[in-house]
């Protein structure tokens, strides 16, 4: 039995069909609304490659043409852990990370096998520079369709090895005999039932759509942040695990949190996406209601930033930032800067931007600008695709990368608040998916995988390493959980 319908869940019910158990899915979210957080992502996945032949593996309809316009370097094993381990401040568990690094190409083609289909992320982390696009950041693939392509074509491939998958059943609680998980209390509607099952395979999310959670284990402030993808992710199987024993592990005070346009919805909305999100600030600057900058836009390329900066803007008087461009650096925005939804502003002056940004201190605004201004060094070429040391100096705040003079009109302006995407603490799991107990022992017949999983991400993450994540371990897990299942009936 899986418990949530997203990636990792999907994953896990097809490793576990392929090993020939019977599998049923339970969706606490009708049809209409399933999948997840996943059915609100680009469907970005972070993978290790090592060069052209890897990517036609995992793209197999690659043209020549695209070929012959790409530059898709590489992404060795070693940068990918190097990653994990720098920008979660050398706190991910190496065991765990290591396998994620060392199973995400295996992953992805098994996936590819099952008629998931990838292509190149040209809009998203290529720029086209002298007629050939530059991959840039360790991120190159998405999924065909972005999140709601994935759901569908793991769904498709799940019902095919002969999942079953219930809609709008809700798990409540585990059901234990002798020590060892033996099923599932379910809710439709208002009526419960018990479901058996020989193994369990918690993959229902994190807690980041339960507000009262939220604030006791984030912090104050945290109830006020908007969630970018399902309402349903409130922390179900957290709670079922922590109600028989299992070990919280991991950053419980800690999740991932982007810019998120200021007046999208309290939830996530499908019809959107991921479109809410505002990711090109390395090409700008942030400024809060003072007017002041706050952070180093440029400190790395923005998958190894934008998931800890959405903290930093709650953070702000008043929870907002705007982002500024000009004409010089907005056709390298991205599409998400292009929806008719997105809190946006445009002058042909600095003065009439300032009077138009809300909340902001106009006067402290046009005071920052000249200073910024004044402090990029020039000398230094700007390229967009490599970390370019195009900086500030001696702001209190320097821009480490990608400064340039906002001088140049038409101005844009972008209102953002912090969007919360996922939580990073969960449940502690041996490297075969299995939840471990209180007292360090595995607690026969669950296991889990995705986002409840704690101790692989603190304080930030690599983009695009959530769904590689809930892959990789939704795999192992539902392949293990197979075993648990045929040692039984041997």
């Amino acid at each position: 039995m899986v418990v949530g319908a997203g990636n990792a869940a999907l994953c896990s019910a097809l490793a576990a069909a392929e090993a020939g158990c019977s599998v049923l899915v339970l969706e606490r979210a009708p049809r209409h609304e399933a999948g997840g957080n996943t059915t609100f992502t680009a469907g970005a996945m972070r993978v290790a490659y090592r060069g052209l032949d890897d990517i036609r593996t995992l793209v197999p309809d690659l043209t020549d043409e695209q070929v012959a316009n790409s530059d898709f370097g590489s992404y060795t094993e070693e940068d990918f852990f190097d990653d994990i381990a720098r920008v979660t401040e050398y706190r991910a568990d190496p065991e765990l990370a290591s396998l994620l690094v060392s199973r995400s190409f295996d992953t992805l083609r098994w996936m590819t096998a099952n008629g998931v289909r990838f292509l190149p992320s040209y809009g998203r982390q290529a720029y086209r520079i002298g007629g050939r696009y530059k991959f840039w950041g360790g991120l190159t693939l998405e999924a065909v369709g972005g999140g709601p392509g994935l759901v569908g074509s793991l769904t498709k491939a799940a019902l095919a090895a002969g999942v079953r998958i219930e809609y709008g059943t809700r798990a409540v609680a585990l059901e234990v005999a002798d020590g060892q998980v033996v099923g599932v209390t379910v809710k439709r509607g208002r009526r419960r039932q018990s479901l058996p099952a020989k193994a369990v395979v918690l993959a229902c999310g994190g807690f980041q759509a339960n507000v009262a959670w939220r604030t006791s284990y984030l912090g104050p402030g945290w109830d006020l942040a908007k969630v970018r993808g399902t309402r349903f992710n409130t922390g179900d199987g957290l709670q079922m695990a922590l109600d028989i024993g299992a070990m919280p592990w991991g950053n419980w005070s800690g999740a991932h949190a982007v810019a998120w346009d200021m007046n999208a919805p309290p939830f996530g909305d499908l019809a959107v996406g991921d479109g809410f999100q505002k990711h090109s600030y390395p090409l700008g600057i942030m400024v809060n209601a003072h007017g002041r900058r706050f952070l180093d836009e440029g400190e790395d390329f923005r998958n190894y930033t934008y998931a800890k900066y959405g903290k930093i803007i709650l953070d702000q008087p008043g929870q907002f930032a705007w982002q500024i461009f000009d004409k010089k650096v907005s056709p390298l925005l991205r599409d998400e800067y292009r929806i008719k939804q997105a809190t946006r502003v445009r002058a042909e002056s600095l003065e009439e931007l300032a009077r138009k940004l809300d909340g902001v201190s106009a006067e402290g605004f046009l005071q920052e600008v000249a200073g910024y201004n004044a402090a990029v060094d020039q000398n230094v070429p700007f390229d967009p695709n490599a970390k370019d040391s195009r900086g500030t100096l001696g702001l209190a705040i320097n821009k480490s990368n990608w400064a340039n003079t906002i001088d140049t009109p038409p101005f844009e302006a972008y209102g953002t608040t912090c969007g919360i995407t996922f939580t990073f603490g969960g449940l502690r799991i041996s490297p075969d998916g299995q939840v471990i107990d209180t007292e360090g022992e595995l607690i026969p017949g669950l296991y889990a995988a995705g986002e409840l999983v704690g101790g692989i991400f603190y304080f930030n993450y690599p983009g695009g390493s959530g769904l590689m994540n809930g892959s990789v371990f939704g795999r192992i897990a539902g392949a293990h959980a197979a075993q648990t299942v045929a040692t039984d009936r041997g």
